[in-house]
């Protein structure tokens, strides 16, 4: 749930963790204190008003993304003070501000002598004098403005750096009373030349504040997702805890999945502005949506959870409200950021791997298999040597770790090499590389690797939906083997598969979970009736699959007998990976519709910032495997995202043609539209329904109490 990803970062959250519990009081105040608060030079001793400057000017010379990490954790402690708007004044100095205010201004940030405050508000006018200006006008509210030494002010195009002594400030009431706010009124200020800073556009600084308050954000929702859990943990109602309550349940869930969201989001518009990239206005404005949104719904959606003792004033919970509130209001309407979204980007998700060594071996290895045009023949190449699922242990893969799988994954698209499709054989091949036998490795994963065999999942029954314990198909023992009878649905691709993996009950006397095996069918054995299902799109991509007393020898149980649960779940465990997997479905043509007259930019910038996010949850789940850091939520909460996300996408590129989306020609536009519109509602029922990934996430990640 955290910003930071390495052990670097995870210390530096402890230290201020540490810091902010030593320190400061939980945020009951009534309002905030005058000033600077009495912690201000122990924070400053521990070289955090720095943190983010260059050493030579007393900084410490870390960056953003390392402020990113302390404001997260500053927001979870919903810390009052200056140190927010003191660090965005600092950072917008740092980067725009000349050799001359950055001498003068920065080491006085960073040692704490001085504080600082930057305005995001209505710009103030300036007239030229000789080469400095002459700002007037009113601006504001501020954020810190009240307590400032130094004010940055927007005036025309630019910004000017203005001691408080030189302008009025008017303290206004905030809606954050830990936080005070002000009016800033300047009357014929002469701004000398070296304090004019040198911003391209306010757009700059504003992008810059984003990302802070963003981050901040992020630590106000995460405070926010652990009480309510911990809430929902404790409190009954009923006879049971309420979080068992699935509505509760997945009201939590849903706030672990925006968090997450948020967390990916901040952290790579701060590790965008750091490298200085080209698209960090693209990611910052992601950042200005999705976590400052995330942190306004966690906080509402906590108090909900926590019914009437969120409503008092006694309790934190209005405090997290109102601070992330304010920081929405502040840096600016979501709705705005969303716009200016859809009109910039997109920004390319990938990490910059320095494997040269490695990379220059993996791509000779590619060359070679590029040399070969004849797929069959490269298919067998692959399949024999390792490289059509890398990851697994040889010989039936290359034992490649996560960075080699990244790197082969790049040079084999970069030489242009594809491999055989394994299609639904992508979450059987792991199962049967652990447990299956010496022999149906040799019979059933060779072939397979190579492409030569097609494979169907024979899992799903009318009467078990997500619930594939509950089942019907019965396998009764006889000489030499077993009888398969029952019925399953929604079987992709089983009227052109010659395989099945098939779990079917052979003990029922046994627990639910047990008494299951996990067999091979021959899908051209006698009893074997595939009927195509007629879907909503016209098409037939499911089919139900009748066992009629099917016969399946023994050598094609996978594993134990009454053991197949064991089985199953490695093999749905690779099923969940690999449908969170995909990259970039919907992103292309959310991009392209910013064309598009009849789109709304809004709803499009909104839409293209959600598929920004997952994208990014995926870069920080295979970054936590090069790393060798223990994966998070990212893979469930990809999963859940990916399967609305298309949905979405596909509803709205319907939705914005107007009266045309009433036409489905099938060579149309419209048509091809209308079918994916429909198609897509399949999307957040197979492989698992929103419902239940919304129990999974509430269950397995948050710890809320199972279903009874």
């Amino acid at each position: 749930m955290a910003i930071g990803l390495t052990p670097e970062h995870e210390e530096l959250a402890a230290s201020v963790r540490g810091f902010t519990e030593r320190h400061l009081s939980p945020p009951s105040a009534e309002s905030a204190p005058e000033g600077r608060p009495q912690w201000w030079q122990a924070l400053a001793e521990q070289g955090l008003p720095g943190l983010h400057l260059p050493e030579e000017h007393g900084g410490q010379g870390f960056g953003l993304l390392d402020l990113a990490v302390v404001l997260e954790e500053l927001g979870l402690a919903c810390a009052p003070g200056p140190y927010l708007p003191t660090a965005l004044a600092a950072a917008v100095i740092s980067v725009t501000g000349g050799a001359e205010v950055r001498g003068e201004v920065l080491p006085w940030i960073a040692d704490g002598t001085g504080t600082a405050a930057v305005a995001l508000g209505d710009a103030l006018t300036a007239e030229r004098d000789g080469a400095g200006l002459i700002v007037s006008g009113r601006t504001g509210p501020v954020l810190g403005g009240a307590t400032a030494d130094l004010l940055l002010l927007p005036a025309g195009p630019g910004y000017v750096a203005v001691p408080a002594s030189e302008v009025t400030v008017t303290p206004l009431r905030s809606l954050d009373p830990l936080r005070p706010v002000a009016r800033v009124e300047a009357a014929g200020v002469r701004v000398p030349p070296e304090r004019v800073l040198t911003v391209r556009t306010g757009e700059q600084v504003r992008d810059l504040a984003a990302t802070l308050f963003a981050a901040e954000a992020c630590g106000i929702a995460a405070w926010c997702v652990r009480t309510a859990v911990e809430h929902a943990k404790m409190r009954e109602q009923f006879g049971r805890p309420i979080g068992q309550f699935q509505a509760v349940k997945h009201k939590c869930a849903r706030m672990l999945v925006e968090l997450e969201q948020a967390t990916a989001s901040v952290w790579d518009a701060a590790r965008a502005l750091d490298d200085g990239s080209d698209d960090a206005a693209f990611a910052a404005r992601v950042a200005g949506v999705v976590a400052l949104d995330a942190a306004v719904s966690a906080a509402k959606n906590c108090i909900q959870v926590l019914g009437g003792i969120g409503y008092t004033w006694e309790h934190d919970a209005h405090r997290y409200l109102r601070r992330a509130l304010s920081l929405r209001a502040l840096a600016g309407e979501s709705a705005d950021w969303a716009a200016r979204v859809a009109g910039t980007g997109p920004r390319p998700v990938r990490i910059d791997l320095a494997e040269p060594a490695a990379r220059e071996r993996i791509r000779a290895q590619v060359a070679e298999l590029a040399a070969i045009t004849d797929d069959a023949e490269r298919w067998d190449r692959m399949g024999g040597a390792g490289w059509t699922v890398p990851h697994l242990h040889e010989p039936w893969g290359l034992g490649a770790t996560p960075l080699e799988q990244i790197l082969i994954q790049e040079e084999m698209a970069a030489a242009g090499v594809s491999g055989p499709q394994l299609g639904l054989a992508t979450w059987l091949v792991p199962s049967l590389a652990i447990y299956g036998t010496e022999r149906q490795k040799e019979e059933f994963l060779a072939p397979t690797l190579r492409g030569r065999m097609v494979w169907c999942q024979l899992f799903s029954e009318p009467g078990a939906g997500s619930d594939l314990a509950s089942l019907g198909t019965k396998a009764q023992r006889v000489e030499g083997g077993w009888r398969l009878t029952g019925q399953k649905i929604w079987t992709s691709g089983a009227h052109r598969a010659s395989w099945g993996y098939c779990l079917a009950r052979t003990d029922p006397s046994a627990p639910k979970h047990d008494g299951i095996s996990y067999f091979l069918v021959d899908m051209a054995s006698p009893g074997v009736d595939v009927r195509p299902l007629r879907e909503i799109t016209g098409g037939a991509m499911f089919n139900e699959v009748f066992l009629d007393d099917v016969f399946v020898p023994d050598e094609r149980v996978v594993g134990e007998v009454n053991r197949g649960w064991q089985v199953a779940r490695n093999t749905l465990g690779n099923e969940r990976v690999a449908m969170g997997g995909g990259r970039g479905r919907g992103l292309p043509e959310l991009f392209a519709a910013a064309n598009e007259r009849t789109a709304d930019p809004v709803e499009l910038g909104r839409l293209i910032c959600e598929g920004q996010a997952i994208e990014l949850l995926g870069l920080r789940s295979t970054l936590k495997q090069v790393l060798g850091i223990r994966p998070g939520g990212e893979a469930s909460v990809r999963k859940l995202l990916g399967m609305r996300f298309a949905q979405n996408v596909a509803d709205r590129l319907h939705a914005w043609q107007g009266p045309e989306a009433a036409v489905a020609e099938p060579d149309e536009p419209s048509g091809r539209r209308a079918l994916s519109m429909l198609a897509g509602r399949a999307g957040t029922i197979y492989g698992g329904t929103t419902e239940v990934q919304l129990n999974i996430i509430g269950e397995r990640l948050l710890g809320l109490p199972r279903d009874p």
